[in-house]
């Protein structure tokens, strides 16, 4: 009987448990089904630090190298050197991570060549049912006299650093320090490489790799996993402090004062650069769970702001379509069109480094101009049927004569001074809330009423 890996096949990627829910024989018919969807000669492979990633990633390269696929290893990497690699070699990638999930997971993030993304619609479901069938019949035999691919290894940093710093312009700033928490995960791969030569006194938290996590999940998103790094950062005198995932793919900024700045407002600050750097016109795309700063920032700057749903196949759709310059998320990604539309935390952190080095002030007086409205976050609450209490929301919030409801992406209910959107987790019985609002006080009311809805308080 067919395996089913519905479990582990998520939206955008696999993920799941190593060795109970996935193992290398496993990886190694992903790598088969991998090349038989994409039609690909060749492919670039890369790991993080996890205990189970070399033999994953190597599993992977077997089951593509067999099918007469020439395969390139990039070995430790963070996902968007992966990107970079893809991008740059014009090879179709797989990135062997679980980003910020515990140590005992593992997972595949997959692109098409240039970084285009793989997901469900995209080829991933495809690549699922190709798997679930070989683990029951094996991998179909390859075409007689097909001579298996060739397995080799190449050292992508300094090329991924290179490119990231020619993308910022660097020559400007002034001497600053800064903390960098990379969370035993692989930003103390990169960031040692990207940073070097510049006037930069860097201040290194748990670089060592590591992908038990020791001192805390790879998560910065948690406010409880920037603890660590905020109060370095007021022990030290820091200009600012940066946190990165465990794969290193999204930045998280804490200024001088130790206060974590918010996502929304580094993408209105890099919106606001990107549109400089491209003559003030361009489109930047953003989630719909984005701060109201953004688009008003896009717009003061002569861009067009292009509001889409949550999550990176998404961004990446629209960035295509519409020739975007930037686009960023609520949860830390940013994406670039000079970075083949892909997510970089490490080129918003130059951008950040950037803007603050080239002016004498602090982190907190720039980005206070970007960051206007006051955000709850997301809550999230376990709700066993969530479509009906979201129904009951919209009744009752759609009644309302001032306020206008969406349902790009679950429910967005707007008011003048406010807006909410509540939406259902894909992966578990979850309502997810953000709430927005001018003021404190009309934020703790809003978000209050909403929680006491989702929740039957």
């Amino acid at each position: 009987m067919a395996a089913d890996l519905t479990n582990i096949v998520k939206a955008y990627d696999v993920r799941g448990v190593v060795p109970d829910e996935w193992d290398e024989p496993l990886a190694e018919l992903f790598g088969a089904a991998f090349v038989e969807v994409t039609g690909a000669t060749a492919i670039v492979i890369g790991h993080d630090m996890r205990p189970s990633s070399p033999g994953l990633s190597a599993a992977f390269a077997r089951g593509a190298a067999a099918r007469g696929v020439d395969v390139t290893l990039i070995g430790l990497c963070s996902t968007d050197q992966l990107y970079y690699a893809s991008g740059e070699l014009n090879l179709p990638g797989a990135m062997f991570t679980a980003s910020h999930n515990p140590a005992q997971y593992n997972g595949i993030k997959l692109c098409r060549a240039g970084a285009a993304p793989v997901g469900q619609d995209t080829g991933l479901s495809r690549i699922r049912e190709l798997a679930e069938q070989w683990t029951d019949q094996g991998a179909p035999a390859i075409a007689a006299g097909t001579v298996p691919g060739t397995i080799t290894e190449q050292d992508t940093l300094a090329g991924y650093a290179a490119h990231l710093t020619g993308l910022v312009d660097l020559t400007a700033i002034r001497p600053l320090k800064v903390v960098v928490d990379a969370g035993n995960g692989m930003g103390g791969h990169t960031v040692p490489t990207v940073f070097e030569g510049l006037p930069l006194d860097l201040v290194p938290m748990y670089f060592e790799l590591d992908g038990t996590f020791p001192n805390h999940e790879a998560n910065p998103l948690d406010p409880k996993n920037i603890v660590d790094l905020q109060a370095r950062v007021l022990a030290e005198g820091a200009d600012l402090g940066i946190a990165f995932d465990g794969d290193a793919d999204r930045c998280f900024i804490v200024d001088e004062r130790g206060e974590a700045v918010s996502p929304s407002a580094i993408t209105a600050l890099v919106a606001a650069r990107e549109l400089a750097r491209n003559g003030g016109k361009g489109t930047v795309i953003h989630n719909l769970i984005t701060s109201w700063s953004v688009p008003e920032v896009v717009r003061e700057h002569g861009g067009t702001p292009v509001r889409t749903r949550v999550g990176h196949s998404f961004i990446k759709e629209e960035m295509a379509k519409t020739g975007a310059i930037f686009g960023g998320e609520h949860s830390a990604h940013y994406y670039f069109k000079d970075f083949w539309n892909a997510d970089t935390g490490m080129l918003a952190a130059l951008h950040v480094l950037a803007a603050l080095g080239g002016q004498q002030g602090t982190l907190s007086s720039l980005v206070s101009s970007y960051d206007r409205y006051e955000g709850s976050g997301e809550i999230n609450s376990t709700v066993a049927d969530q479509a009906a209490r979201v129904a009951e929301i919209k009744d009752i919030y759609g009644a309302r004569e001032d306020v206008t409801l969406d349902e790009l992406d679950g429910l967005t209910a707007t008011s003048t001074d406010w807006w909410f959107n509540v939406r259902a987790s894909n992966t578990e019985p979850l309502l997810r809330l953000n709430v927005e609002a001018r003021d404190a006080a009309t934020l703790a009311k809003t978000r209050d009423e909403v929680l006491a809805l989702i929740r039957k308080i």
